[in-house]
């Protein structure tokens, strides 16, 4: 891990926004809110504060949707059925527990590049709504079957036998969730080993490479 994390630029600054209530959609309107609630926390974010950083008024927000609660729902949830459809993958659920072990982590790993705002505010919340907690219960799920796919792999005898399996399976997924507190992506820069930040292929291969030099026997 990094000595320090990048801090990540203001909303205002990180792209452009579409102004009006005709160039808005529910897609787009979700996608300012992420960065909103990234930027100030979702305790901290008013409908005040969304709607100056859409550029519309309140009324056209709740034309969309039923208030800020409803936007981090849409929101986590896109985080949420991304990582569970890993899981539903045909390589996650055939063949050794090793090798789909491997597919899991590789997957999540993109997927978390993929949806970087989505998962990032996923990290970030702290269970203080229904949702939030709605959110957390589905991430400790998802950690669950994961665990449960590590003990499978020990048990074939592909894993190392003396880690515990919820530990290095929250150990896994720390590593990976670390990758949202410094990356960030840069359209048209060339990524090589100068570059200052890595692709995604590079980062994902090397998330995989790290965990199972250690987790194979």
């Amino acid at each position: 891990m990094p000595a320090e994390a990048v801090p990540a630029e203001p909303a205002a600054k990180r792209s452009p926004r579409p102004s009006g209530r005709d160039t808005y959609t529910p897609e787009s309107l979700l996608a300012v809110a992420v960065e909103v609630f990234i930027e100030r926390g979702y305790d901290g974010t008013s409908m005040e504060h969304l709607s100056r950083a859409a550029g519309i008024s309140k009324s056209s927000i709740y034309h969309h949707v039923r208030g800020k609660e409803e936007l981090l729902r849409r929101a986590t949830a896109r985080a949420l059925d991304g990582l569970f459809a890993v899981l539903a993958e045909p390589a996650a659920r055939r063949g050794r527990a090793v090798e789909r072990l491997e597919h899991v982590i590789r997957r999540t790993a993109e997927v978390l590049l993929a949806e970087l705002p989505y998962v990032t505010l996923l990290l970030r919340v702290r269970g203080n709504t229904r949702t939030e907690r709605w959110a957390l219960e589905r991430r400790r799920e998802f950690d669950r079957r994961v665990a449960a796919l590590l003990r499978e792999a020990v048990a074939e005898g592909d894993l190392r036998a003396d880690l515990d399996a919820r530990l290095a399976t929250r150990l896994l997924f720390g590593m990976i969730n670390s990758v949202v507190e410094w990356y960030r992506p840069q359209p048209d820069v060339p990524s090589d080993a100068s570059s200052g930040s890595p692709d995604g292929e590079r980062i994902t291969e090397t998330v995989v490479r790290l965990a199972f030099e250690g987790l194979r026997r």
